[in-house]
């Protein structure tokens, strides 16, 4: 899933093949895995900010393969446009990657963003990050 506005003055939302499509969110599902996203998803989908879920210890969810091919997406922008990275969860293979990578992700423009903010409706509560455009 992909919210998104095009860049393209035709005013159509679909990318001519192989040119990439500029997005203001997009959404990573199926816990970030390997197998539906790649590098080169990230070459083509541009986003302003991206939201990778994944929470399952056992399945190392988020895939580091996919953290891993947005730092090798990204370095085929040629252009330094800000990013940023918005996990559902705070897992061991995030944390692992972000340490492991933050030089890069620096050189890259990328910013991991940390929910430091909870909601609280009714009898629950659950984490919560705000984002304006």
């Amino acid at each position: 899933m992909v919210a998104c506005h095009s860049s393209q003055k035709s005013g159509s939302a679909t990318a001519t093949a192989g040119l990439p499509v500029y997005v203001d969110l997009a959404y990573i599902p199926n816990h970030c895995s390997a197998k539906n996203i790649d590098q080169e998803f990230f070459k083509r989908v541009r986003s302003s900010y991206y939201v990778v879920s994944g929470n399952d210890t056992s399945s190392a969810e988020p895939s580091r393969d996919v953290l891993d091919a947005l730092l090798d997406g990204k370095a085929q922008w040629g252009s330094n446009l800000q990013v940023t990275l918005i996990p559902t969860h705070d897992t061991e293979v995030t944390r692992e990657w972000y340490q492991q990578t933050h030089e890069r992700q620096q050189e890259l423009n990328i910013m991991v963003l940390a929910s430091s903010s909870t909601v609280v409706m009714q009898d629950e509560s659950f984490p919560a990050c705000k984002i304006e455009f």
